[in-house]
């Protein structure tokens, strides 16, 4: 796809083996992450198939400037409302520990109240060296259980998902995020490798809880 989102060509070959792998596997959801989209584009993965749709809304009004130039957030904010628009599942978050203030948090998950999103992840920033955030190490566990309580107690409807840098972020805190989170991400996060299953499914079973099959 294009820096900006799918082309209306990608759309159509994503469709296409939508259908292919439902058609196979007719009880699998399957949820894509394609960047900016119109609503005719979600119309179309809908009636392909997909279920859901990831895109990030990430910070908050105020402080989207600094961490992105290439388009806006409002661009962002549009995309979920197409996605709402088609009838498809929204999942939307942010990541926490890019610089942010306080009350850029607060702005986000207000933000996540206000499109009503289905399933909010809460990323925390995983520095990767090269990157303009390479060399921020703010990882403050509380924090994180802050967060992630706030987002749970503003969107009590939704589901709060801790994924991508938790093990970094919140280290030995990491039981005590599952109460206010209702899922956690396991391996693959998309440019770093995440948690191994069987650890994901300790540190569950050592908090007290039990994995959901």
């Amino acid at each position: 796809t294009s820096g900006r989102g799918p082309s209306d060509r990608d759309i159509e070959q994503l469709g296409e083996a939508v259908r292919v792998i439902k058609q196979e596997f007719p009880d699998l959801e399957i949820c894509l992450s394609l960047g900016l989209m119109s609503e005719p584009q979600a119309r179309q993965l809908k009636e392909a198939g997909v279920g859901w749709v990831n895109h990030n809304l990430n910070t908050s009004r105020r402080f989207y400037p600094e961490i992105c130039t290439t388009h806006t957030y409002d661009d962002r904010v549009e995309t979920v409302r197409n996605v709402k628009r088609a009838g498809l599942s929204t999942c939307s978050g942010g990541i926490i520990g890019m610089g942010e203030s306080d009350e850029d948090i607060l702005d986000l998950a207000y933000a996540a109240r206000e499109l009503a999103i289905d399933s909010i992840p809460v990323n925390f920033l995983y520095p990767i060296a090269g990157t303009p955030l390479g060399k921020r190490r703010d990882f403050v566990p509380t924090k994180g259980l802050k967060t992630l309580s706030l987002m749970r107690f503003l969107n009590p409807r939704s589901e709060i998902r801790m994924a991508a840098g938790r093990e970094l972020y919140l280290g030995s805190w990491g039981g005590l995020a599952l109460y206010p989170a209702n899922s956690i991400f396991v391996e693959g996060y998309l440019t770093t490798p995440g948690q191994q299953a069987q650890a994901a499914r300790k540190l569950v079973e050592d908090a007290g809880f039990e994995v959901q099959q």
